[in-house]
């Protein structure tokens, strides 16, 4: 049986794009189905806009085909994610 993680240890780890190096910032949501108990996405919520006075950019969603390697904090998506 493969390495197991909880949800809420990801919702610790900084997200870094192994492309460019951008830090994409934390997750704090994810996208499961119900039927596999499998996770399909991460979502990191958006960047905020003018000290959160004008709300937030969209949020990021990762599809869990894109994670590559997770760290004891960092997790690394292999390419960054359009719109972020």
């Amino acid at each position: 049986m493969g390495e197991t993680r909880r949800l809420f240890e990801l919702g610790c780890k900084e997200v870094v794009c192994l492309s460019d190096g951008a830090r994409l910032g934390y997750v704090r949501d994810a996208e499961i189905d119900l039927e596999t108990g499998r996770i399909i996405a991460l979502i990191i919520p958006g960047r905020l806009r003018w000290l959160g006075l004008l709300g937030r950019d969209p949020p990021i969603i990762l599809p869990w085909e894109s994670i590559g390697t997770m760290g004891d904090d960092i997790l690394f998506v292999k390419t960054r994610p359009r719109g972020s």
